[in-house]
């Protein structure tokens, strides 16, 4: 396929650092080096809001895909896409769509699936960001296998954090909202309060203001002002002083495709606690000769998160055993062009 072919429909605000998502960085990214590898890219910004809305963004997305040229190869962001059948299965018509999915919009909304089962079957190929979610749209969607990819988000390895003896120093990195589990996260530490720790949680918090507010008020009435800290979205040099400075990544998330951030801690030798949703587990992996690089918890019990972390501040060697294995781990992860070799082969597939 020659350079110009493709063309990348995303949402507006892709590259606003007051806007950090693992679907943005996603999309950045994966745009940076599919032209390091050569491709020329027509990137097409779709105005929606933020988070972004089908009510905002349908005349929008419709209005771009009518400009580009029949027979096109279109790589669409699912986050965009995915709740708008009225707007993508006449574009799947003319044009050679490769629905880009982060997140099934179905999995917890039924009138989204409804949309989304539409949009799958309308396009030519789809890439998925995990295994699971791979797996979730054959299962729920009835789609054939082969019309699934899978690219995994990469990641850049950084400095390997040297962590504190004692392991004190927790980290949480998400919006700030209830999908996110922060508050999960503050009714475990409130447990933990007779141990020492610290924990910072980097996200933004305006995308859902009440919870922010909720989050804000419940530690400072359960005494943990100062030990629980709200620092707000945080990106390159800055984040990269977060794990840094982290002894453990937390993810206490109710829902995860895949779970950017775990990659990203695994990326600094960081071990991780998180619940076992989504793709969680396919991101967390398993270093070869030691095994998991962190304790997976079950989601919707919150005893489980509380044991996880008094085990990690009151065990050395449950700290010196999962930091070896974070470093084990930490050579196994790829880069971007990886990603970007899988998506330019699925897109070739449906080149004419």
């Amino acid at each position: 396929m020659t350079a110009g072919e493709l063309h990348v429909v995303v949402p507006r605000g892709v590259d606003d650092p007051r806007r950090p998502s693992g679907g943005n960085t996603y999309d950045r990214r994966l745009c940076a080096a599919l032209r390091d590898l050569g491709w020329g890219l027509g990137v097409h910004q779709v105005e929606g809001g933020w988070p972004w809305t089908p009510r905002l963004g349908r005349r929008g997305l419709r209005r771009v895909l009518g400009r580009i040229p029949d027979g096109s190869v279109v790589l669409v962001d699912g986050l965009l896409a995915s709740r708008l059948p009225e707007v993508m299965v006449p574009a799947g018509e003319r044009l050679r769509v490769v629905l880009l999915v982060h997140l099934p919009v179905g999995v917890d909304d039924v009138l989204a699936r409804l949309a989304e089962r539409q949009v799958v079957a309308a396009a030519s190929a789809v890439v998925a960001t995990s295994g699971w979610c791979r797996d979730w749209l054959v299962e729920e969607y009835a789609v054939a296998p082969s019309v699934v990819h899978v690219a995994h988000p990469g990641v850049d390895r950084g400095p390997v954090s040297t962590g504190s003896p004692a392991g004190t120093s927790l980290l949480s990195v998400g919006t700030i909202s209830p999908v996110k589990g922060q508050d999960q996260l503050l009714a475990a530490l409130c447990d933990v309060r007779d141990l020492t720790w610290h924990c910072t949680c980097v996200g933004t918090d305006s995308v859902d203001l009440d919870f922010a507010d909720l989050v804000l008020k419940t530690s400072a009435e359960m005494g943990l002002a100062g030990r629980f800290v709200l620092a707000g979205a945080q990106t390159g040099d800055a984040l990269e002083a977060a794990y840094a400075a982290a002894d453990l990544l937390v993810l206490p998330s109710r829902a995860e495709t895949y779970g950017m951030v775990v990659a990203e801690a695994l990326a600094h030798g960081l071990p991780v606690v998180a619940t076992d949703v989504g793709g969680v587990r396919e991101a967390l992996g398993e270093a070869p000769r030691r095994g998991v690089p962190g304790v997976l918890v079950r989601p919707g019990d919150p005893g489980a998160l509380t044991a996880a972390l008094r085990w990690w501040l009151t065990d050395a060697g449950l700290r010196e055993e999962l930091r070896a294995r974070a470093v084990e781990r930490r050579g196994q992860l790829t880069g971007w062009p990886v990603t970007a070799a899988r998506v330019a082969a699925v897109v070739e597939g449906v080149a004419p």
